[in-house]
């Protein structure tokens, strides 16, 4: 990671873990809704982009990994609630999708946004019948 000379704000994973622990107590606490941008400006980053460059170091990844699906996990939770248009936008930015998107070459996008090709093998009967279907 290149940061322009400056030192890294964190030189091992179980102080950044510890301060993701802390951005998570101190949410309870306060009974405040956590959110990715509030948890990056907690521990200390000045940018979406250095928390994910944070997770391209060693030893660090799992623990950005972590903290983006617990966030990501609470806007799930709240779709179960009504009015909750703002969780499906987040969710939208964490790369979910409210559609299939499939292109014809017989791929399809995964939820991190890459190509990845259908493997019919593992599909039943029925299903591939469903298909033969759809095609004529």
């Amino acid at each position: 990671m290149n940061n322009g000379g400056r030192p890294p704000i964190y030189d091992n994973p179980e102080d950044l873990q510890s301060k993701i622990d802390e951005y998570k107590n101190d949410c309870i606490t306060n009974e405040e809704i956590p959110t990715l941008t509030g948890m990056i400006l907690f521990i200390g980053f000045n940018s979406k982009d250095t928390f994910y460059e944070y997770g391209k170091k060693e030893g660090f990844s799992d623990s950005i990994k972590k903290a983006r699906l617990w966030i990501e996990s609470l806007y799930e939770k709240d779709l179960r609630k009504t009015g909750n248009t703002g969780s499906i936008f987040a969710l939208k930015n964490f790369g979910w999708s409210d559609k299939l998107e499939i292109d014809n070459n017989h791929s399809t996008i995964d939820d991190e946004g890459k190509k990845v090709g259908i493997d019919y093998s593992k599909l039943s009967t029925k299903a591939l019948e469903e298909i033969a279907k759809a095609s004529n």
